[in-house]
């Protein structure tokens, strides 16, 4: 059933969408010249930085803001209309909740980029990810919080991971020409997302088991401890190519993502249309 009074939640997830591919392109571009130059993956504050030093860099920061910010709220009313029919059941509550969190994590990541735009403070130094997850251990059961984070986590990894292996990301995607073509890249980048939000997953259950803020991290931190493994560099470099992938996802999310309750049963999805032949 589609509700065209919702249209105007739309916007806000195709600018969410094309905020978040910057991110990724940022994140695997930067990591990507670094490895080249004999240095390792970078995170994403690293990736901001190295923006903000360009003479471009504000206008892409004053976009990636607004994408966050953008996302964050599109997450919050997708979640509260069900705009993409999950339904009331206790599957659909659970993605529904994720999407909160996942309103969350980008919201964080506007708090990092609006210092280095406004240029407030010095942005390189504050609190970072060990810095947080040791203010929770500190609480009542903190250790305990810290492991159901990671446990949601790890299983937000498996899942964009499942996606891309299966292809369930495909029903969500309009039927064309781009989407047809660029499938595979779509399908690669997925799964490369999946791998490292697992990592970070692990390294937020080491925190919690070890009782050791500093075991936990994010982006930066799942890169190192990639390349601590057998081919780990090659390990690493992989994913990153991947991550590319990942950033043409969301910009053809921004594009061409299906919002079931807006967009209508008429719509083809790149599914529908693989499974039914070529464009």
């Amino acid at each position: 059933m589609t509700d065209s009074r919702l249209g105007w939640a739309v916007p806000l997830m195709r600018v969410g969408y094309a905020g978040k591919g910057l991110v990724y392109l940022a994140v695997a571009g930067v990591s990507l010249r670094s490895i080249w130059r004999g240095g390792e993956a970078q995170d994403t504050s690293s990736a901001f930085g190295w923006l903000n030093a360009t003479p471009w860099g504000a206008v892409v920061l004053f976009v990636i803001l607004a994408g966050m910010v953008a996302y964050a709220v599109w997450r919050v009313l997708d979640a509260a209309f069900d705009l993409e029919d999950y339904g009331s059941a206790a599957k659909g509550i659970v993605a529904r909740l994720g999407m909160l969190v996942t309103g969350a994590i980008h919201l964080g990541i506007a708090v990092v980029v609006f210092p280095l735009l406004f240029r407030w403070g010095d942005a390189g130094e504050g609190e970072g990810i060990a810095d947080y997850v040791g203010t929770v251990m500190a609480w009542p059961g903190g250790r305990w919080i810290i492991g159901a984070v990671a446990l949601l986590i790890i299983g937000a990894g498996l899942h964009y991971a499942r996606q891309g292996w299966t292809g369930a990301y495909r029903d969500d995607l309009r039927a064309n020409h781009f989407t047809t073509r660029w499938n595979p890249v779509l399908k690669a980048g997925l799964i490369a997302h999946g791998a490292v939000v697992g990592v970070v997953g692990l390294l937020f259950l080491f925190a919690s088991w070890r009782a050791d803020p500093e075991e936990a991290g994010g982006t930066g931190d799942a890169f190192s401890w990639l390349s601590e493994q057998i081919y780990g560099q090659i390990l690493v470099t992989g994913i990153c190519l991947g991550l590319l992938g990942f950033a043409l996802f969301c910009f053809v999310n921004a594009a061409y993502r299906i919002v079931p309750k807006v967009s209508g049963p008429d719509v083809r999805s790149l599914a529908s249309s693989l499974t039914g032949g070529r464009l």
